[in-house]
């Protein structure tokens, strides 16, 4: 389902938009605009999923135990890789 919407914009952000469908940037003003919707959204869900986590490990910190075992962990990734040289 789809809904359309009314939406009132300056002329000259109406030419700039048209400038970006002239030159194929997008393929019509519908186009652009819900392209710009859809990274706003994204970019609050993105934001809400960062607060979240956040404010999770603000209120559940790692112990020193599990930062020990990370960084334990870790090195033994780094001994384990083959590393390849690039140079």
């Amino acid at each position: 389902m789809t809904t359309q919407i009314a939406v009132k914009l300056p002329d000259e952000l109406v030419a700039a938009a048209d400038c970006l469908v002239v030159n194929g940037t997008f393929a019509s003003r519908s186009d652009l605009v819900r392209r710009g919707i859809e990274v706003v959204v994204s970019s609050a869900r993105q934001e809400a999923i960062d607060a979240a986590y956040e404010d999770g490990y603000t209120r559940v910190p790692e112990t020193a135990a599990e930062l020990r075992e990370a960084e334990r962990l870790a090195q033994e990734a780094l001994r384990e890789e083959p590393w390849e040289r690039w140079w």
